[in-house]
């Protein structure tokens, strides 16, 4: 074997090696700022006029986690998901029942609308601040009255 072909051989090598360790930085780092644990679901509440639902850490199935509402792609409100959601933990989904949130939405203006719940989740200690969306976003219509209509998918 010559040495063109050896040099070519550690090239080949090397880039190989490269490639392997860019692509356990990249998985590491996305399963570090969007960590798979997060489960959730949310649905309109047109009696209420509210956005409902419930949020779970797997990683951290005892904590309370932060959820974020958005409504036509703007922030609404944020809260704890912490109300008492019985079928959530009969289901499996949480070692206990207290992972619900209920958002009281007003003054929305007539028309459709797209809700999203996010459940908001710090890494790096603290050095980083991601959103995780939870469920599919809901659709709803509000009619000239204020009343609140389910909508399936648009």
């Amino acid at each position: 074997m010559n040495s063109s072909s050896k040099l070519t051989n550690i090239l080949i090598g090397k880039a190989v090696i490269e490639t392997l360790l860019v692509g356990v930085i990249a998985v590491g780092s996305y399963v570090n700022m969007f960590p798979p644990t997060f489960h959730g679901w949310g649905e309109v509440i047109p009696q209420t006029r509210s956005i409902a639902g419930w949020a779970v850490n797997n990683a951290s199935p005892w904590d309370r986690i932060q959820v974020q509402l958005f409504i036509d792609n703007k922030f609404y409100a944020t809260q704890a998901a912490q109300l008492s959601r019985p079928d959530v933990n009969a289901a499996g989904w949480a070692r206990d029942q207290w992972h619900g949130y209920n958002f009281e939405v007003a003054d929305l203006k007539p028309g459709p609308h797209e809700a999203r719940v996010y459940a908001a989740h710090d890494s790096g200690k603290g050095a980083r601040y991601t959103l995780q969306l939870l469920g599919d976003p809901v659709q709803f219509d509000v009619d000239q009255n204020g009343a609140w209509r389910k909508v399936a998918e648009r």
